[in-house]
């Protein structure tokens, strides 16, 4: 029963195949476009086009479009202030902070040390006589720094949310036990590569008794005060002009206290000393080595920038607002050319003052500009006020601002409720990050994800479809309980790609949806035809107006014949005897071949969106084996370029034929109906699928390329 002011619908229309729909309705025409078109068309595009695109890629969005220009002003210039005061930086973007990355930093390092080996000649590289162990170095590490310019873009498409969750948490743990050895006043050397965290972790426990109590005790009163006022500034954030600079007022009077009562030599504090002054001269590429570094500069690329692009997303997502992947990697990589010229650090991104400057408010570029000229003004003129500031300050700020980094592990829970496969990623993604480091763990999340991905396509989640009653709604027939089923007819739907991987799951599923498997009914015709053959030549078995009539009072064995096995595999023949077989009545003594009680199957392909060339020979096979066991299939709701696919590839013949294909599921169904009417014989009307449907479009209108077009309560 229709509920009350419910709107309706009506529509009346023939009952089309794809066939009849396609001579009925004609197509507009259209060329595709192979791959040299769009070549053509990319490199052919007007000059205005193409300078637009350009600029895009280098100019970023610097303001945020949800703040006012003054309120993002204030707020960017407190971030920046604070940022800025905590570590040197080469170039700003938007809310993430970029410096060096220290695995990034590892790994230049080592290609490094490979051409300018600690002991032994360098690599034999055109430039390098006359220079220095040093400059030979600087010049190693120019090229390698300089190559994050390759367009690797393309990388950040297969970082799910997911995966950058868990990636980023495991950042953050790494962060926060690389600050340990500052807050607990530790000498601990730097370890890379897999189980790195664990052996830093276990050399600390070790010096843990060595721990110097008023680093421990500076740290702990440092993070107390920055936690305190910054959660009054996510309270009070609507009150408050600005928010609280806590960062920078901890900073100053950290500084002050330990030069007034000389913290380095009374308690043996360890703080950030000699700053140096100025910049180093720029220095020329050496092309030679660009040839030594090729295979290792790939890599690097795809970490650095992948690490990178996974905090902005973060960001992104958090604050809502959009980035691209390759024009923030063109910024990188020309932001590591021009400062790889000065001989400095490989930039990624800094996850700590990230952090820093997330958590005080920056929301744009203009806070990466203020930090930026902020370190400026410290490496040229006041760095020297710097010297005193203990390190376990800077330790304790980058931990308290850690904080929404590791509030992620939250998301276990709700993953592990709503999507196990997504929550095993975030957890693969994350020990895995933690334990092999951050560049395996990425490589390690990204197996992950892309293995979920190909189980989930590999194994979907199959249903057989039912008619909801009264309707021309087709749904799982578990889910609902007023449905209806013809008999002898099944639905049965795959919600996924078929290919390679999945048609033989595929084929698996669809014998169990439809109770028997048709290869094996086929053979056992097969075989029955020739016993039936023997039996009658011999004079064993004789036809009658009633059928089969046995002559021999002795028993009938089955044949064991297994010859011309290949045959069993063929459409049943009739042409030599007397007349067709019907194989659900009974049949001569002995002679037992299951029965079928199904006469049509559809195949909704409506989220089918490709198949492969094994996926149609399987898809064939099947269909063949089922059309050879008098099982009628039709296939619904094809996608036009599958269609096209499969008259391209020859996939229909005499057994096959295109007209199987039905524009939509219902248009089948009352297909089958018509020529199945028994199936409903035994129905009640209110149980028997509808047969019209009438459209109404209320004050709407019909879209149409013919200008004449009907009104809108003309029926069709």
């Amino acid at each position: 029963m229709m509920r009350p002011g419910a709107k309706q619908y009506v529509v009346a229309r023939p009952l089309y195949s794809e066939d009849t729909f396609a001579e009925e309705h004609d197509k507009v025409y259209r060329q595709r476009k192979t791959m040299l078109n769009h070549l053509k068309q990319y490199f052919t595009c007007v000059m205005p086009k193409r300078i637009r695109a350009w600029l895009s890629l280098f100019c970023g969005h610097w303001l945020d479009e949800n703040l006012s220009d003054q309120e993002a002003g204030r707020i960017d210039a407190v971030s920046g202030v604070n940022t800025g005061l905590i570590t040197a930086v080469l170039l700003q973007e938007h809310i993430i902070s970029v410096g060096p990355f220290p695995v990034l930093c590892l790994m230049i390092g080592s290609v490094v040390t490979r051409l300018v080996p600690d002991e032994g000649p360098p690599a034999n590289i055109t430039g390098f006589e006359g220079l220095t162990r040093d400059e030979q170095r600087d010049a190693g590490g120019f090229i390698c720094n300089s190559r994050m310019v390759q367009q690797v873009g393309f990388v950040v498409m297969y970082l799910s949310d997911t995966l950058v969750s868990g990636f980023t948490t495991a950042a953050a743990v790494h962060i926060l036990v690389s600050q340990l050895k500052f807050v607990l006043g530790l000498t601990v050397p730097g370890i890379s590569g897999p189980l790195s965290i664990i052996y830093t972790l276990e050399i600390i426990f070790d010096k843990i008794t060595s721990t110097n109590v008023c680093d421990v005790v500076i740290s702990l009163v440092i993070m107390v005060v920055v936690f305190i006022v910054k959660e009054l500034n996510d309270r009070f954030k609507s009150k408050l002009p600005v928010p609280i600079p806590i960062e920078v007022i901890m900073t100053v009077i950290a500084c002050g206290v330990s030069y007034a009562f000389d913290f380095k030599t009374r308690y043996g504090i360890d703080v950030v000393g000699h700053i140096p002054k100025g910049y180093e001269p720029p220095m020329a590429p050496n092309l030679h080595i660009f040839q030594e570094t090729a295979v290792e500069a790939f890599p690097m690329a795809i970490v650095g920038f992948a690490v990178a692009f996974s905090v902005a997303k973060v960001y992104s997502v958090k604050h809502d607002y959009t980035i691209d992947g390759n024009q923030e990697l063109i910024a990188f990589g020309v932001s590591n050319i021009f400062g790889a010229s000065f001989k400095s650090f490989a930039a990624s991104t800094a996850l700590s003052r990230s952090a820093v400057q997330e958590s005080t408010g920056g929301k744009t570029q203009v806070a990466g500009l203020l930090s930026a000229i902020i370190v400026m003004i410290v490496t040229l003129a006041i760095g020297f006020l710097l010297e005193p500031l203990p390190k376990s300050v800077l330790g304790a700020v980058v931990i308290v601002n850690l904080k929404g980094m590791l509030m992620q592990f939250r998301e276990i829970p709700y993953l592990w409720r709503r999507d196990k496969p997504d929550c095993i990623v975030w957890l693969g993604t994350c020990i895995a990050a933690i334990l092999l480091g951050l560049d395996l763990g990425l490589a390690a999340g990204l197996g992950v994800e892309l293995l979920s991905v190909v189980l989930r396509a590999q194994f979907p989640r199959c249903s057989v479809l039912a008619n909801i009653k009264g309707t021309d709604i087709y749904k799982d027939r578990k889910d609902y309980i007023d449905i209806y089923e013809p008999e002898g007819v099944k639905i049965f739907r795959i919600p996924s790609p078929i290919f390679f991987a999945n048609i033989e799951f595929f084929r698996s599923k669809l014998v169990e949806a439809v109770g028997f498997n048709p290869l094996r009914i086929l053979r056992k015709r097969n075989k029955a035809l020739r016993m039936i053959r023997k039996l009658l030549k011999k004079g064993d078995l004789q036809w009658t107006s009633k059928g089969f009539l046995n002559t021999s009072s002795g028993p009938i064995k089955e044949s064991e014949d297994e010859s011309n096995i290949e045959d069993l595999d063929q459409p049943t023949d009739f042409k030599d005897l007397p007349a067709r077989i019907d194989w659900n009545a009974d049949l001569p003594a002995n002679i037992i071949v299951p029965r079928v009680d199904l006469h049509s199957l559809i195949l909704d392909f409506a989220a089918v969106s490709f198949l492969d060339i094994s996926a149609l020979k399987g898809l064939k096979t099947s269909l063949k084996e089922l059309i050879r066991v008098e099982v009628e299939v039709y296939i619904v709701a094809c996608d036009p370029y599958i269609l096209e696919k499969l008259h391209a590839c020859c996939f229909f013949d005499d057994e096959v034929q295109p007209s199987i294909f039905f524009l939509t599921l219902h248009d089948a169904m009352l297909h089958i109906l018509e020529k199945h009417p028994e199936s409903t014989e035994k129905k009640s009307d209110s149980e028997k699928i509808i047969t019209t449907v009438t459209v109404h479009h209320p004050g709407g209108c019909l879209r149409s390329r013919d200008r004449n077009a009907p009104d809108p309560e003309t029926k069709f």
